[in-house]
């Protein structure tokens, strides 16, 4: 069985804001959303979680629901695609 992930196109600048400046950046490596290069970011089952616990007012909330599950960025949402190793 595989290890989940979500991923997300967001930019280059979003990616590498999300993965080292955001609130859950400042958390253990497991619960940190990773830049995965050519603007995308990646979030672990633990990182997802993490980014649940923001309020809608921090940049890199999550929200699941019948949109989709997706990322926030200011007033900007961001699609999640669930990725299976």
């Amino acid at each position: 069985m595989g290890t989940q992930r979500w991923m997300a196109e967001v930019g280059e600048d979003n990616a590498r804001w999300l993965a080292t400046e955001s609130r859950t950046a400042l958390l253990a490596s497991e619960y940190r959303p990773r830049a995965v290069g050519g603007g995308c970011i990646e979030f672990s089952a633990l990182a997802l979680g993490a980014s649940r616990e923001l309020g809608e007012e921090e940049d890199g909330y999550i929200t699941d629901d019948g949109e989709g599950l997706r990322v926030w960025i200011g007033d900007d949402a961001f699609e999640l695609e669930l990725v299976e190793n």
